[in-house]
């Protein structure tokens, strides 16, 4: 889930799916640049050109993310939960050649559109599976990945059961020692969502970090937060300056500040009742 990138609308190109009306929308800045929207919701930017072209201010911060995690070119083995246009796993392909990866996806329409409209076939090592997140997860054998991506929206509200302590230690229990759980996390007012999401995964990994725009890590607008998780030191100060030094200004926070910024909040459990926050209809042009 993300704000819109720029595009063109040369003309209606909409196809049904499992989770609502997906539209795709050409880029007129860049050539083989697209938009996949899901029920008005932008859910990727996909630049068939150039898979390590990230436009997304999110998908750029996560991708930080995995070039610091091991040395440049290091093949990795990951999982990505939530599936839309494949940019992270595109752009992993292309930056570490010889990484396997794996898609869950629920929508097996959505999948089908992708295949068709935006190909993954090229993409090295890259599988998709039409399942549930927890599913999918769950039948990852122990150690089994360096990286876990949990990016999964129903248009612009992430599942429940993907924020839960328990869906937490299956992704520990999937990771290798040192490997990454990587988060996208939406939030806006007193972010208290984010809060709790953090305080759960702080609960299950040694060593998290959060980066964001300052502006919503203060909770004044809405919009995306990315939480970064092992039982290893993470590259925190590479990472710091990566967020100084970037087209769109970003803060981290670590250790005591973030707990700090959970101040108190419980774990989310499964079995509780709670609900992901949707963002006001302008955030996306929409009434």
């Amino acid at each position: 889930m993300a704000r819109k990138s720029r595009q063109s609308r040369p003309g209606p190109d909409r196809h049904a799916v499992a989770s609502g009306e997906a539209e795709l929308l050409r880029d007129a800045d860049r050539d083989g640049g697209w938009v996949l929207m899901v029920g008005g919701v932008p859910q990727s930017y996909v630049d068939l050109a150039d898979p390590t072209y990230l436009d997304f201010e999110y998908i750029r911060l996560m991708g930080d993310v995995v070039d610091c995690m091991a040395p440049p070119g290091t093949a990795l083995d990951a999982a990505h939960i939530g599936g839309a246009g494949c940019t992270l796993p595109r752009y992993v392909a292309a930056t570490r050649p010889g990484s396997r990866q794996v898609v869950f996806e629920p929508d097996g329409e959505l999948v089908r559109l992708v295949r068709e409209r935006l190909p993954v076939k090229n993409v090295p090592g890259l599988k998709i599976r039409i399942t549930d997140g927890r599913a999918g997860t769950a039948a990852l054998a122990d150690a089994a990945d360096d990286l876990l991506v949990m990016d999964a929206f129903a248009e612009a509200s992430m599942p429940a059961e993907l924020a839960t302590r328990e869906f937490a230690l299956e992704a520990a229990r999937v990771l290798r020692p040192g490997g990454v759980y990587l988060m996208n996390v939406a939030d806006g007012f007193r972010l208290a969502y984010a809060r709790r999401v953090v305080a759960t995964v702080r609960s299950v990994f040694r060593h998290t970090l959060l980066l964001g725009e300052p502006g919503v890590l203060r909770g004044r607008r809405f919009g995306n937060l990315i939480v970064a998780a092992s039982g290893e030191a993470l590259p925190v100060g590479e990472l710091t300056r990566r967020a100084a030094g970037g087209i769109v200004r970003t803060r981290l926070m670590s250790g005591d500040e973030l707990g700090g910024f959970c101040g108190g909040a419980a774990p989310l459990r499964d079995g509780e009742e709670f609900e992901a926050p949707v963002p006001p209809p302008q955030v996306f042009g929409r009434s």
